[in-house]
């Protein structure tokens, strides 16, 4: 998982035959070294013709996703377990090098309440299964943090290492996310500062989820700390420009966060490249 890749959500959110070949050509032109892959239904996918797509555009891969209501791994550990091997065995078959995202809940999973023990009990219990189901398959499993607005589990780098060193897995990761960050960390910085033993990718997600130095994220600081620590594992851009009506809700993205694919691939895509460069990251 190193060098610069994008998020599907950029072209599709339907890993399709043919979303799978519009968001592959198009990560080509722009010659991004991978492409994030959101799994958000495992069965569906033809991981053979995903595989064949990919290599014959020389692109490297990783999937994500978040859990759907009825496995939240909170209340349904057993289920998420199962949903996760199948999720992993899909990626597997795809050619990916890791599953990552919200693997412990779901994308608008919020209780009410702060996290009870049992419910990150079940999360743990979940992850170390799907952990050493990853381990056998080759595969690296990642957790992401999210904000408070679309999940009450895992919302720091801090708690997404306090989770890792809990199950004692080294296919465990930390991904952690700009836009999370921003909103979380007491300064944009400590969530790399916090996971950096575990880090190994990133979202570069501006402030409003559209186009990457249009916003008010702390780029400078960002790429500064990630250079400080030696970080040598995936950036990827992440801007949301056409959501699901389900995803829309979850991630609370109510009107349009840039015109086009056009404006961020061809403003912010360049803006990161240059920051990666200036700080030495690419």
């Amino acid at each position: 998982m190193k060098g610069f890749g994008v998020h599907t959500s950029m072209w599709t959110m339907s890993w399709d035959r043919e979303g799978c070949e519009r968001a592959v050509a198009r990560a080509a032109s722009y010659g991004m070294d991978f492409l994030e892959i959101a799994l958000l239904d495992p069965p569906s996918v033809d991981a053979d013709h995903s595989r064949r797509t990919l290599e014959a555009a020389g692109m490297r891969s990783v999937c994500s996703l978040g859990l759907p209501e009825a496995v939240w791994a909170s209340r349904n550990p057993e289920g998420a377990v199962d949903f996760l091997k199948t999720a992993l065995d899909k990626a597997a078959a795809i050619g990916a090098e890791a599953l990552s995202g919200v693997i412990y809940g779901g994308i608008g999973e919020r209780s009410g309440l702060p996290p009870t023990q049992g419910e990150l009990d079940n999360v743990a219990r979940a992850l170390t299964e799907a952990a050493a189901h990853a381990k056998s398959l080759g595969l690296l499993l990642g957790i992401e943090p999210v904000n408070r607005y679309e999940t009450h589990l895992l919302n720091t780098g801090a708690q997404a290492v306090e989770m890792i060193e809990r199950i004692g897995s080294d296919t465990l990761f930390v991904h952690l996310d700009t836009y999370h960050m921003n909103i979380e960390e007491k300064g944009i910085a400590q969530g790399i500062l916090d996971a950096r033993e575990h880090l190994r990718y990133i979202h570069l997600s501006e402030s409003d989820r559209g186009t990457p130095g249009w916003g008010t994220v702390g780029w400078d600081e960002i790429f500064a700390t990630l250079k400080a620590i030696g970080f040598d594992g995936g950036l990827a851009m992440e801007s949301f420009i056409d959501m699901p009506p389900q995803l829309a809700y979850g991630l609370s993205v109510w009107r349009p966060v840039a015109e086009s694919e056009a404006e961020v691939m061809e403003n912010g895509l360049p803006f990161l490249r240059g920051k990666a460069r200036q700080y030495g990251l690419i």
